[in-house]
C-alpha cells in the first residue's frame, strides 16, 4: 500500500467523527461520508455503482460552487470527493478547491485541503504553482502543525522550479528546536536532491549535521540522503565510515529509545539503511572494512529472534560480508546463515537463501557445492518463484562444462512459463550462454533456434540483432565460420519444408536474412528452391508486412544469373500495387535488380569481406552546413524534449520573485514572449546581428560530442561488460567433449554404498550442474576470474583494437577517482577536498611521447600555439630525491612562466616515475602541464602520455615514440583543455607509460581533478547586445544568494567578490540592479541577472548550455560564502 493511500485511510476515521454541531444547518460529515460508503458496498454491479457515483459527484459540484458553502462544509464535500477519486472517477471540478481549502480555514480544513491536492495532483499538474504562496506562507508561520503539512506536500510533490523560492526556508527548518521540523526538513531537501541535485549541493555540511542531530528520528532521515550520495561515490565519504559503525554499535547495542523497536529488535530499517551503506563504503577497501568486521559480526550474533524482520537485517549482513574486503571468520559465519535459509522448510526463507546464494556465489563458488542436492531438489519446487530464482544461481555458476544441461534446464522452464517478464529475462541468458559457452556449431544454432521459437516475438529485439551480427562478422577462423553458416543454412531450409506457420515473425525475419546471405554456401542447394520457399512465407496470411519485407529484401540477394525468373516476376507483380510503401519499394526493387546483373553486382556483391563500419554518430560531416546555416541567421537546433520544455514554460505562469516591468518605451520594441529582466533600453535594430556568439556556441556543440567515450568513473568503459561477465563465471581452460563430461561425472557420482533410483538420478544431474566448481576454480573471494576462453570470439578489427583490450583490462582495476564537496571541512561537520589519485603500475605493450629537448631549448622556445603539446626535459643535478613544488616551477614553459597558475600537486609515483601537475589559467584557454621525473638513474627508452575525461575536451599532439629521459630528469607535457559536458567538478584520467632499454613496458595510471570556475572567462558586451542575447537563451536558473551586507553598496561589493573569484564581466549596474556576463571555454556564454531582494541577492543565470547555469550558481554561492 502507498504512503498516500494509507494516510487517506489513516485520517478518515478521524474526519468521520466529526460531526455538525446541535442546532445548525451545516452538513454532517460521518452521515453523509457514511451513507455513501453504505451505499456503494450494498450495490451488485459495476453499473449501479457508476450511477450513484455520478449522482454524488453532481450533487458535489453543486455544492462546492455555491457561494454559501463554508470552510466545514467544504472539507467535508472534499473527504467524499477524495473517496470518489479513490474509486477511480474524476473529480477533476474539485482540484482548485482544494486548493483554496488548503489556503484557507483552520488547521483541520487546511489539513484536509493538503491531503486532497497531495492526492489529487501530480508534480507537473499546473494548479499546482497556485500552491506555491500557500506553502511559502506556512513554512513562515509560528503554528508547528502548519509548518509539518507544509513540509509534507514540499516532500511529495513540489514543482522543481520552484525550489529555490523555497530552499532558503526549508534550510532554516534544520535548525528548529522541534525534531519533527528538522525530520520533515531532512527528507524535503532529500526530494530536492533527486529531482534537482545541482541545486542542493552547496548545503552537504548541513546534511552532515543532520546526521549528527540527537534525535534519531533526524539521523534516521538523513541516512537516506547519505545512501544515494554514496551510491555515485563512495570515495568521498570514506571519512564517515567511523561514524556509520558507531551509529550502528549503538543500534544494535539496544542504545535507542524502545519506540523505535519492531517486535523486540531495535530500529530494524535503521540497521538495514546503515548495514548497505558500509556495504558500498568498504567495496575493494581493506582499511575500511576492518573497521566493519566487529559491528557485522555483533549485527549477526544479535539477529537470532525468528521473526521475518531478522532475517531481512541477516540478509543484509551477509550481502555486506560478501561485498566487503573478506575475513574467513566472517565469512564462515555467513555462510552458514545461508545455509539455514536454504534448508529451511518455509517458502519465503528458501527464496531469501537462494537470493542470497546467488549473490555470493560469484564470490565464492564452492559455497553452492555444499548446498548442491538442496538446489537440485529447488529445481522441481511447485513454486514458480523459487524456480526462478534457482536457474538464476546457475546461471551465475554456468562454466563451458556444464553448459548444455543449465541450458537444457532453462529452456525447459521456458516451455512452461506463462510470464513474459520471465521469458525475456531467461531468453536473454539463455542466448549470452550459448553465445559464450557452445560446445559446436551444431548445439549452438539449435539452441539459438529453440530461444528464437519459445521466446518468440517479446524478447529484446538486441538477441536476433546480435546473433545476425555474429554469423557476419565472422570468427578468428575461417573454416568455423563456414562450417556455422552451412549448418545454420541446413536447419533453416530444414524449418521452412516443414510448417512455418508455427514459427514467431522475428524467427522468419533471421531465417529470411540468413538464407539471403548464405544459402549459396551449399553448392546441392538450387536457388530456385530457396526461393519457393521464401515465396511461401509471402503467401501465408500470418506473415506481418515487416517479415515480408524482410522476405523480400533476401529474394533480391538470391536473384542473380536469371535465377527463379518466375517466381521473382510474380513476386513483384504482387507487391509493386501493394498499399504498403515498404513492401511496393522492395518489390521495386527486386524486379529492376533481378533484370539489371551489373546493377545488382555494384549495389549488392557478393563474397566480398565483411569490412567494419564506423558510425559518425556526431554528424561532423555536416559541421560546414550548420555553420553556414547559423551564419545566415537560422536557429541552432534543439532537442525535442527542450523544445517541450520550452513550450511548457510559455503555457507556465510566471512566479518571479523579482519580476520587473519593462517601461512604456519598450513597447515599439520586437520582443518574443521571453521578456528581459532589464530596466534597460534595448533597440529592436539589433536582434538581426546579437546571436553570434550563441551560433557559435551552437555549432561547437555538434563538435564536443566526440564519437568515442573511452573513459568512465569506472574505468575503461569498451572491456566493462566483458569484465563483469567474467567476474561472474568460471571456465576451464579446455572444453571437453560430451563424452569426456559423461566420464566425469560418473566419476563424481560413483558411491560405495547402494541408492535408490532417484536419488542417483539426482546425485547425476548434480555432478553435471556443478562440474567445474572445485577448489581449483579460478573464481576467487575478490570476485576476479581468469579470461573467459570463449567459444565463439568475434574477429578482431584492427590491429588496434588488441592493444585497446590489454589496456582495458588494466584500466579496469583502477578504484574511482575520491570526490568530495568542497564545502566540507575539517572532521565530520567541516573537511576539505582532498584529491587522492590512483596509482596502477601495469605491464604495457605500446607507449610514446614527444620528442625531449635540452634545457637551453626550454629556456629559449617561442610561445606555441594554444593546444600544441610539448615535452621537454632537463638535466638537474643528480639526486634521489624527487623535485619539490619550488623546483618544478622552473620546469614551466617559457609562453607559461608568467601567467597565473594554480599550485603543483603530486600525481601519482611508481619505484622509476613521480608525477606531478598544474593548471596554467591564459586569457582563451586553460592548459594542463604534467611533470614527469624520473627519479631512477637509468635512462627511459619510451614516454607516452595520454588522456581522456568524459567532460572534457583534451587537445595534444603527441603521436609518434621517441627517445625518452635521462635518468633524474624532469619531462614536461601540456595540454590545452576545454569543457564537453559542464560539471561543478570535471576530471581527467590518465597514463604514463615508459620502458627501459631492458625491461618489460610498464604504466602508471591516474587522475587530476580541477572545478569548473578555472573554465570561466569575462565575456565583454554592451548592454544591447546583453538584452539580445538573453531572449535567445534557453537554460536557466534561479536563486537567493548570500549578500555582502556590510558594505555601503552591498550591491556594487557582492558582484566586484564575484568579478575576482570567477572572472565575471560586470556589464552596467543600475540602483537595485547588474547584469554579468561570462563565458566558458570555449565560446560558451552565460549571462547573470541580480537583484536587491529581501537582504538577498536574487540571481537569475541563463545560458544556452545545460547544467552551465546550475554549476555556475554553485560557484557564486561558495564565493559569496567565503568572502
Amino acid at each position: 500500500m502507498s504512503d498516500v493511500v494509507e494516510k487517506t485511510l489513516t485520517a478518515l476515521p478521524g474526519l468521520l467523527s466529526l460531526d455538525s454541531q446541535p442546532g445548525s444547518n451545516k452538513l454532517s460529515s460521518s452521515s453523509k461520508l457514511g451513507n455513501l460508503i453504505r451505499g456503494v458496498t450494498e450495490l451488485t454491479s459495476k453499473h449501479e455503482e457508476e450511477k450513484l457515483i455520478q449522482r454524488e459527484l453532481t450533487s458535489i459540484k453543486e455544492q462546492v460552487s455555491s457561494p454559501n458553502t463554508s470552510m466545514r462544509q467544504m472539507k467535508e464535500l472534499m473527504v467524499r470527493a477524495i473517496y470518489c477519486e479513490m474509486l477511480g472517477y474524476e473529480a477533476s471540478f474539485s482540484y482548485i478547491h482544494a486548493i483554496k481549502l488548503a489556503q484557507q480555514g483552520t488547521a483541520l480544513e487546511k489539513r484536509v485541503g493538503y491531503l486532497a491536492v497531495s492526492l489529487f495532483l501530480n508534480e507537473s499538474h499546473e494548479l499546482l504553482l497556485l500552491l506555491v504562496n500557500t506553502v511559502l506562507k506556512d513554512l513562515q508561520s509560528t503554528n508547528l502543525i502548519e509548518v509539518c503539512m507544509a513540509l509534507t506536500v514540499v516532500s511529495q510533490m513540489f514543482p522543481k522550479d520552484m525550489i529555490p523560492a523555497i530552499l532558503p526556508l526549508v534550510e532554516e527548518k534544520l535548525n528548529h528546536p522541534k525534531e519533527i521540523i528538522r525530520r520533515k526538513a531532512v527528507l524535503a531537501l532529500y526530494k530536492f536532491y533527486l529531482i534537482a541535485p545541482n541545486q542542493v549541493q552547496h548545503i552537504h555540511n548541513k546534511f552532515r549535521k543532520a546526521l549528527c542531530d540527537k534525535d534519531p528520528g533526524v539521523m534516521t532521515a538523513s541516512l537516506h540522503i547519505y545512501l544515494q550520495l554514496i551510491e555515485e561515490n563512495p570515495e568521498g565519504y570514506k571519512d564517515l565510515t567511523t561514524s556509520f559503525v558507531t551509529i550502528l554499535k549503538q543500534v544494535v547495542g539496544g542504545k535507542l529509545p524502545m519506540d523505535f523497536n519492531y517486535h523486540s529488535v531495535p530500529a530494524p530499517w535503521l540497521q538495514i539503511q546503515l548495514l548497505r551503506i558500509l556495504c558500498l563504503l568498504g567495496k575493494n577497501d581493506q582499511s575500511t572494512s576492518e573497521i566493519m568486521y566487529e559491528v557485522l559480526d555483533e549485527s549477526l550474533r544479535r539477529a537470532e529472534i525468528n521473526h521475518n524482520i531478522t532475517y531481512a537485517i541477516l540478509f543484509e549482513c551477509v550481502k555486506c560480508i560478501y561485498t566487503i574486503h573478506p575475513k574467513s571468520e566472517l565469512l564462515e559465519k555467513a555462510a552458514k546463515c545461508i545455509g539455514n535459509f536454504v534448508l529451511s522448510s518455509k517458502i519465503n526463507l528458501k527464496y531469501l537463501g537462494l537470493k542470497a546464494l546467488t549473490y555470493v556465489v560469484q564470490q565464492d563458488p564452492k559455497l553452492a557445492l555444499q548446498h548442491q542436492m538442496t538446489i537440485i531438489e529447488c529445481l522441481d519446487h511447485p513454486d514458480l518463484i523459487i524456480k526462478r530464482e534457482t536457474l538464476e544461481l546457475l546461471f551465475r555458476i554456468t562454466n563451458a562444462q556444464n553448459v548444455t544441461v543449465i541450458v537444457d534446464k532453462m529452456l525447459e522452464f521456458l516451455r512452461i512459463n506463462k510470464d513474459d517478464y520471465t521469458t525475456i529475462d531467461l531468453v536473454g541468458k539463455v542466448a549470452e550462454l550459448a553465445e559464450k559457452y557452445a560446445p559446436d556449431n551444431e548445439w549452438f544454432i539449435e539452441t539459438m533456434s529453440t530461444v528464437f521459437s519459445v521466446g518468440g516475438d517479446t524478447m529484446q529485439p538486441d538477441i536476433p540483432n546480435s546473433f545476425l551480427k555474429l554469423l557476419s562478422e565472422g570468427f578468428d577462423s575461417v573454416e568455423e565460420d563456414r562450417k556455422l553458416r552451412l549448418f545454420a543454412v541446413d536447419s533453416y531450409v530444414s524449418l521452412l519444408q516443414g510448417e512455418p506457420g508455427k514459427l514467431p515473425q522475428r524467427f522468419l525475419q533471421v531465417i529470411s536474412w540468413v538464407l539471403g546471405e548464405y544459402s549459396c554456401l551449399r553448392a546441392d542447394l538450387e536457388v530456385d528452391t530457396v526461393l519457393r520457399l521464401l515465396a511461401k512465407l509471402l503467401d501465408m496470411k500470418t506473415t506481418s508486412s515487416e517479415t515480408k519485407s524482410w522476405v523480400l529484401m533476401a529474394m533480391t540477394k538470391l536473384c542473380e544469373g536469371g535465377a527463379g525468373v518466375s517466381v521473382v516476376r510474380g513476386v513483384s507483380e504482387t507487391y509493386s500495387s501493394s498499399l504498403d510503401t515498404v513492401l511496393r519499394q522492395r518489390a521495386q526493387e527486386l524486379q529492376h535488380l533481378s533484370q539489371d546483373p551489373e546493377l545488382r553486382a555494384r549495389v549488392l556483391p557478393r563474397h566480398t569481406g565483411l569490412e567494419p563500419l564506423e558510425v559518425d554518430s556526431s554528424l561532423s560531416f555536416l559541421d560546414g552546413f550548420v555553420s553556414e546555416a547559423l551564419a545566415a541567421g537560422a536557429a541552432p537546433y534543439k532537442p525535442p524534449h527542450q523544445r517541450q520544455e520550452e513550450l511548457a514554460q510559455a503555457k507556465a505562469l510566471s512566479l518571479e520573485p523579482y519580476g520587473l516591468s519593462l517601461p512604456l518605451s519598450m513597447s515599439s520594441c520586437s520582443m518574443t514572449d521571453r521578456q528581459s529582466p532589464m530596466l534597460l533600453s534595448i533597440s529592436s535594430g539589433l536582434s538581426g546581428n546579437s546571436n553570434d556568439l550563441s551560433h557559435k556556441g551552437g555549432s561547437s556543440s555538434l563538435k564536443l560530442d566526440g564519437v568515442k567515450r573511452v573513459w568512465g568513473r569506472e574505468g575503461y568503459l569498451a572491456q566493462r561488460e566483458p569484465a563483469e561477465e567474467s567476474a561472474h563465471v568460471e571456465v576451464p581452460s579446455t572444453l571437453r567433449s560430451p563424452s569426456q563430461q559423461g566420464g566425469a561425472d560418473g566419476s563424481h557420482s560413483q558411491t560405495p554404498t547402494p541408492t535408490p533410483e532417484p536419488e542417483l538420478e539426482k546425485q547425476q544431474l548434480a555432478s553435471s550442474l556443478f562440474v567445474g566448481l572445485s577448489s581449483h576454480s579460478s573464481v576467487c573471494l575478490m570476485g576476479k576470474s581468469e579470461p573467459t576462453p570463449q567459444r565463439f570470439r568475434r574477429k578482431a578489427r584492427s590491429p588496434a583494437s588488441s592493444s585497446g583490450a590489454s589496456e582495458n583490462i588494466s584500466h579496469s582495476l583502477v578504484s574511482p577517482p575520491i570526490t568530495v564537496d568542497t564545502l566540507m571541512c575539517n572532521n565530520l561537520l567541516d573537511s576539505r577536498i582532498t584529491s587522492e589519485p590512483d596509482v596502477s603500475p601495469l605491464e604495457q605493450t605500446n607507449g610514446s611521447c614527444d620528442e625531449e629537448l635540452p634545457d637551453s631549448d626550454v629556456k629559449g622556445s617561442s610561445p606555441s600555439l594554444v593546444g600544441d603539446d610539448a615535452l621537454v626535459a632537463a638535466d638537474p643535478a643528480p639526486h634521489e630525491e624527487p623535485p619539490k613544488d619550488l623546483l618544478l616551477i622552473s620546469y614551466l614553459p617559457a609562453e607559461l612562466s608568467g601567467l597565473s597558475h594554480s599550485e603543483i600537486t603530486p600525481l601519482s609515483s611508481d619505484q622509476s616515475l613521480d608525477l606531478s601537475a598544474c593548471h596554467v589559467q591564459k586569457e582563451g584557454d586553460l592548459v594542463l602541464v604534467v611533470f614527469i621525473y624520473n627519479s631512477s638513474d637509468s635512462d627511459i627508452q619510451q614516454i607516452l602520455l595520454e588522456l581522456d575525461s568524459e567532460e572534457l575536451e583534451v587537445s595534444c599532439e603527441c603521436d609518434g615514440a621517441v627517445g625518452g629521459a635521462r635518468g633524474h630528469s624532469v619531462a614536461v607535457c601540456q595540454y590545452s583543455l576545454s569543457v564537453k559536458r559542464p560539471s561543478v567538478h570535471v576530471e581527467l584520467v590518465g597514463t604514463v607509460s615508459y620502458q627501459f632499454p631492458v625491461g618489460t613496458p610498464q604504466s602508471v595510471q591516474f587522475s587530476y581533478k580541477l572545478p569548473l570556475s578555472s573554465f570561466i572567462r569575462p565575456l565583454t558586451l554592451s548592454t544591447e547586445e546583453y538584452g539580445t542575447m538573453w531572449l535567445d537563451f534557453s537554460h536557466d536558473t534561479k536563486q537567493n544568494l548570500t549578500l555582502i551586507s556590510d558594505d555601503p553598496e552591498p550591491l556594487a561589493a557582492s558582484l566586484s567578490v564575484l568579478k575576482k573569484k570567477l572572472q565575471l564581466h560586470v556589464v552596467e549596474i543600475i540602483g537595485m540592479e547588474g547584469i554579468v556576463a561570462c563565458r566558458l571555454l570555449q565560446d560558451q556564454p552565460c549571462l547573470m541577472h541580480c537583484r536587491l531582494h529581501a537582504g538577498t541577492l536574487a540571481v537569475w543565470l541563463r545560458s544556452p548550455v545545460p547544467d552551465l547555469p546550475d554549476c555556475l550558481m554553485y560557484f557564486c554561492q561558495r564565493a559569496l560564502q567565503e568572502h
